[in-house]
């Protein structure tokens, strides 16, 4: 019996790993956080899963249900909403199963931020402009920030940011980021990213607030930096013409004259 954690993706039913999907297929018991991963996504649970959304129980009463399925010998496909490394709570239930000894798997998920970006039809790292991207947050009832991860940290870096569960804090976060990136600088906000309720707004620091209009929603991502809509950026150097690469050898002295 193992308990394979499943990343979900960002919401679309498709954007959901070959892997994720045949294991969810192949287990008889599924918990899901029902208030982030679609039901689509539980189209692929077996007949007669026991399917049991999560959104209302505590940690004891999920690693209750775990233990009763390890108990039965049944594997267990314990879907989470994005990618299991960033804000997913599984830390906490990994532990509680390896104090039980039971086994588990951990199976990634395309992230919201990913998701969000294909959205705006954005690459995030421009050369030129910035190559870092920070997934960040601001301070929350369930987790606070500690110490040295301030907003205007990571805005003073140049990076294109991505602000995750924090849209309720919108005017805080702009008035964060304001003096470091300036009014002008591009912001997107990217609400339930790929589900077909998907909405974008594209604005300015200083325009964001007009253009939002005081529609937030809880499920959005805010993303901000130069790379957002921009037009004039260096072209990588890896398709140069005369960019000496293993696989396109180029002069009479190529670094790599085995792969000629």
């Amino acid at each position: 019996m193992t308990v394979h954690f499943i990343g979900a993706g960002p919401g679309a039913p498709d954007l959901l790993t070959l892997r994720g999907r045949d294991l969810i297929a192949a287990c008889p018991v599924c918990l899901y956080a029902g208030s982030l991963v679609p039901e689509g996504v539980l189209a692929h649970c077996p007949p007669g899963a026991r399917i049991v959304n999560t959104a209302p129980m505590s940690l004891d009463e999920i690693i209750a249900e775990i233990a009763a399925a390890h108990a039965d010998g049944k594997d267990v496909a314990r879907l989470h909403s994005g990618d299991l490394s960033i804000w997913s709570a599984i830390g906490e239930q990994l532990r509680r199963l390896r104090a039980l000894g039971i086994p588990y798997s951990l199976t990634p998920g395309v992230p919201s931020f990913s998701a969000a970006a294909a959205a705006l039809e954005a690459e995030l790292t421009l050369p030129g402009l910035t190559q870092t991207v920070v997934l960040t947050r601001t301070p929350g009832r369930a987790s606070a920030m500690p110490e040295g991860e301030k907003l205007a940290a990571f805005a003073a870096t140049g990076a294109v940011l991505a602000i995750h569960l924090s849209i309720h804090l919108l005017d805080k976060v702009v008035a964060e980021l304001a003096p470091h990136y300036g009014a002008n600088c591009p912001v997107a906000i990217v609400w339930r990213a790929s589900w077909p309720e998907q909405r974008i707004v594209r604005a300015t620091l200083g325009t964001l607030d007009a253009a939002v209009g005081g529609e937030m929603e809880r499920t959005a991502l805010i993303l901000v930096g130069k790379t957002l809509g921009a037009a004039d950026f260096d072209e990588s150097r890896l398709y140069a013409a005369d960019y000496d690469r293993r696989y396109r050898p180029v002069g009479a002295e190529p670094r790599f004259p085995e792969a000629s």
